[in-house]
């Protein structure tokens, strides 16, 4: 059972709210800065080895750990940490959005006293309830590993921005599905490059990523969220 939770967990048709974000894709592509698969793949890459794993799934494996525990203040402790390493507002308001779209739906596809409490810790505002750390509880409740957690965040969040790229005109559907493969040794290098790695270690090193990013806001015409 908990491969086929694993399955809709990273499945795109999972209505966690995060299709609707780019990662700062949008912004340049209208650019110019990416304009083809070469491009869109060193994006990714950028995006997933110097802010995603370093800083999200980071996060994404204390809040796992804290649930496995039951100990909910680790939960909260790394909900704290990555929103305070994640500086551009824009992008600690979609974490929060997308990661309380998420746990709603948890709570309603996956019963568990955990998510309960979360939830109303998040409507009360005593945690911020980011994606990554939702996940991670997630991940826990439906019985994952932590690299199938992991694994699982990665794939969702890869196939999410390939979709971005096709809706921006950037691939098509044969070529994003290329690109899924091509990177795959990406992604499976970034859970044991993460495993050991404390809260006071993340670190987010992208800057144009993040120039992108800090610029969604000014476009006169947008697609998505961020």
């Amino acid at each position: 059972m908990n491969q086929l939770a694993l399955m809709q967990l990273s499945d795109s048709f999972f209505p966690s709210g995060s299709f609707t974000l780019s990662h700062g894709l949008e912004v340049l592509v209208q650019d110019g800065q990416v304009k083809n698969c070469e491009d869109l793949q060193i994006f990714l890459r950028i995006l997933l080895r110097n802010k995603v794993g370093t800083m999200d799934v980071v996060a994404l494996l204390h809040a796992y750990r804290g649930s496995l525990d039951g100990n909910l203040e680790t939960v909260q402790r790394a909900d704290n940490s990555l929103f305070s390493q994640t500086l551009i507002a824009k992008n600690r308001e979609t974490g929060r959005k997308s990661g309380r779209a998420l746990l709603m739906v948890a709570c309603q596809t996956w019963p568990d006293a955990q998510l309960e409490v979360l939830n109303r810790d998040v409507e009360v505002g005593k945690m911020h309830g980011l994606h990554p750390i939702i996940f991670g509880v997630v991940g826990r409740v439906i019985l994952l590993s932590e690299e199938d957690t992991v694994l699982a965040f990665l794939h969702s969040l890869v196939t999410g921005l390939l979709g971005s790229a096709i809706r921006l005109g950037v691939i098509g559907h044969i070529q994003a599905q290329q690109v899924l493969g091509q990177l795959a040794p990406d992604i499976e290098a970034i859970y044991p490059r993460s495993v050991s790695l404390g809260l006071e270690q993340m670190y987010g090193s992208s800057p144009v990523i993040d120039l992108a990013q800090m610029q969604h806001r000014r476009l006169t015409q947008r697609l998505f969220a961020s």
